[in-house]
């Protein structure tokens, strides 16, 4: 499970520095850099290891492209080529369109944006484009033009709309053409692993029908589907065999390489025990097929990569939280039998992201727990980090906005969330890794699948409200980990007024919420909303000076309420009880309040600011001798967005256009 960055509120950075954050912005977007601090104080070795790992995560941007939409590839390609080509004057209205479209694109690893799940159009013309290729020498399957130009072909890249079928509906490209939602869970039912330690089965493998109408698996391996790809990323993952930092670590490494060369499930698993035993290395990475959040059925792993180092100072607050898992998990407000009765195994850090790729790039989460696989976790433990450098950044950029002037209700909860702010959100999404993701259990006989396309709002409704309830627990102050009994008030307040009002600025007038993550949001919001004491309101939004605020009146009541909900999350988890998943989220999940979205939305529009951020890496360049040997790695931060993505798309583009 990974945690998604809302970056709304304009936190208090934790140092001063002169790092040039800021690089572009267009749209709703906005592109940021992020330091790597103490990369220079690494060992050579850890270098080493940190660029094979960087090149192993590059060579895997091609598959979350295809994954996102089967022509994807094509116009990516196609826009790349005419922008190169470019056969008039550069400077004109109309290729300034057409270079905002190509960013988005990148932006998005396709055409359907990142959040939102809708596909966004070009600004210019279906004519104006062919007229130009055409002009440029640029070739180009004519089947993208529809695609891109016509509103109504492949609308959503993922939908979770009730009443459709979700395959159908959905331009993602986890299922070949003509497989219906019905036939695909009948297959997964069909194949479906009971034993103990139960396969992911589907989890590396598009599902297709063959010449004879009948349901099969393209498995995603070297020689299979993405071959072309995985093979790059196999030699760099045997190229870091050779600067592990201990035995543990080069036994991931072995089943990672192992899994991606066989496409065998066992494999992964054991890569999976493999990692998460792996607590001693300072240098640590994510490869491979991870999160399900865009599967509309929410099985099939996205691509993605994060290659890091371990921050020694702060993972001591990680550490204390997690040392501490099994005495949440007692006190949580959860029914008792769906608690673990012993935790096991949840290794917590905060790291530096070195390098991010596929689902982690150009947008990432701050936060990561996994294995995803119930039984490992419940077994062998589990990892959780917080990513301290990309919330550093995300401060940084966000400083003096006028954010919380415009959306905050008064001067003393902004001067709380001035002094509490950044601490309680870098503590929120420690508890939400560190003991969320890894609480509770479910009844025997209850499938990790059985809620379906409402699974992944759910989960991380369930975590964020653990470390929600917690975040006002005076067991926070005993350890050390906020400074008094009032600082949690600045989280909550952020909570409720995010997830009840300033995240809509992300959501088009007239939308419905999609995203797993603005779900669980809304969600935890509006049902506080309708569960207040109708005499005395805990939590409200009031009108002031004709514009609304959120209000808080009963921090210790709004607690409460919190805990409530969880107990409620964690019983639909626990009991994979769909129906009861299904009316919480549409309830309270998806439809949006238009009057109260227009009047965020013309508040936030003249503030100039974009509600989305992304980043681009850094270069590692790797200094050889005359053998070939690296003798150094060296780091640079100044290349631009549009340069890297060029440089991307030529140096680590090994798929064909269609796969």
């Amino acid at each position: 499970m990974l945690l998604c960055a809302v970056v709304l509120c304009a936190c208090q950075p934790k140092q001063q520095t002169s790092f040039q954050y800021n690089v572009d912005k267009f749209y709703d977007l906005e592109i940021l850099r992020y330091d790597v601090p103490e990369f220079d104080s690494l060992t050579l070795q850890q270098k080493q290891l940190i660029y094979c790992l960087s090149e192993a995560a590059l060579w895997g941007r091609d598959i979350l492209f295809d994954q996102n939409g089967r022509y994807n590839l094509r116009i990516r390609r196609a826009c790349e080529a005419l922008y190169l080509n470019y056969p008039y004057e550069k400077g004109t209205a109309e290729f300034e369109v057409f270079e905002k479209y190509l960013k988005r694109v990148w932006f998005s690893n396709g055409i359907h944006h990142h959040y939102s799940e809708d596909k966004f159009l070009p600004e210019f013309t279906q004519d104006w484009f062919v007229t130009a290729c055409e002009k440029a020498g640029v070739e180009y399957d004519e089947a993208i033009l529809p695609v891109m130009f016509d509103p109504n072909v492949m609308t959503k890249r993922m939908t979770a709309q009730d009443g459709v079928d979700l395959i159908a509906g959905s331009a993602g490209n986890y299922y070949g053409e003509g497989v219906t939602q019905a036939e695909a869970e009948a297959w997964y039912a069909a194949h479906k692993d009971n034993s103990s330690e139960p396969l992911w089965i589907g989890l590396n493998s598009q599902l297709v029908k063959n010449e004879n109408g009948e349901i099969e698996e393209r498995v995603y391996k070297v020689g299979g589907l993405y071959g072309e790809a995985l093979e790059h990323v196999v030699y760099w993952l045997k190229e870091a065999q050779k600067y592990v930092e201990n035995d543990q670590q080069r036994a991931v490494l072995e089943k990672l390489i192992a899994f991606n060369e066989t496409g065998d499930l066992q494999l992964f698993n054991e890569y999976c025990i493999a990692w998460v035993k792996d607590l001693e290395s300072r240098v640590d990475f994510v490869n491979g097929f991870t999160e399900t959040y865009t599967d509309p059925l929410g099985i099939t792993g996205t691509w993605e990569s994060m290659v890091n180092f371990k921050d020694l100072t702060a993972t001591e607050r990680a550490q204390l939280i997690s040392e501490n898992a099994q005495w949440f998990e007692d006190h949580s407000t959860t029914d008792p039998k769906y608690k673990k009765e012993e935790v096991k195994g949840v290794s917590a850090k905060v790291i530096t992201a070195a390098i991010l790729a596929g689902d982690c790039y150009p947008a990432t989460p701050i936060g990561i727990n996994l294995p995803n696989a119930n039984w490992i976790r419940k077994e062998y433990g589990s990892k959780s980090v917080t990513i301290d450098n990309l919330m550093h950044a995300y401060n940084e950029a966000a400083k003096g906005n006028g954010f919380n002037e415009e959306f905050m209700i008064d001067d003393e909860i902004r001067e709380i969330y001035l002094n509490y702010g950044a601490q309680c959100g870098d503590l929120h999404t420690d508890l939400h890794e560190c003991v969320g993701h890894g609480s509770g259990k479910l009844m025997p006989g209850v499938s990790k699948d059985a809620l379906k396309e409402h699974a992944s709002t759910i989960e991380e409704a369930r975590a964020d409200l653990f470390g929600l309830y917690y975040l006002a627990d005076p067991k926070l102050v005993e350890l050390g980990l906020l400074p008094n009994e009032e600082a949690f008030k600045a989280g909550y307040y952020q909570q409720m007024m995010n997830g009840a009002m300033t995240q809509l600025v992300r959501i088009e007038p007239g939308k419905d919420v999609e995203e797993a993550h603005m779900r669980n949001r809304q969600l935890i919001a509006n049902w506080v909303l309708a569960h207040v004491t109708p005499e005395n309101p805990e939590v409200e939004i009031i009108e002031k000076d004709g514009k609304h605020y959120l209000r808080v009146n009963d921090y210790q009541g709004l607690r409460r309420l919190y805990g409530e909900l969880l107990a409620e999350i964690q019983r639909i988890t626990s009991e994979g009880d769909y129906p009861a998943s299904k009316e919480m989220v549409e309830t309270y999940a998806v439809k949006v309040n238009q009057e109260l979205h227009n009047e965020i939305l013309a508040r936030y529009e003249k503030l100039n600011l974009a509600p989305y951020k992304g980043f681009v890496n850094p270069v590692y360049t790797a200094i050889r001798d005359a053998e070939g040997n690296i003798t150094d790695v060296t780091i640079d931060f100044t290349e631009g967005y549009i340069d890297q993505h060029l440089r991307y798309s030529r140096d680590y583009s090994p798929l064909p256009d269609v796969n």
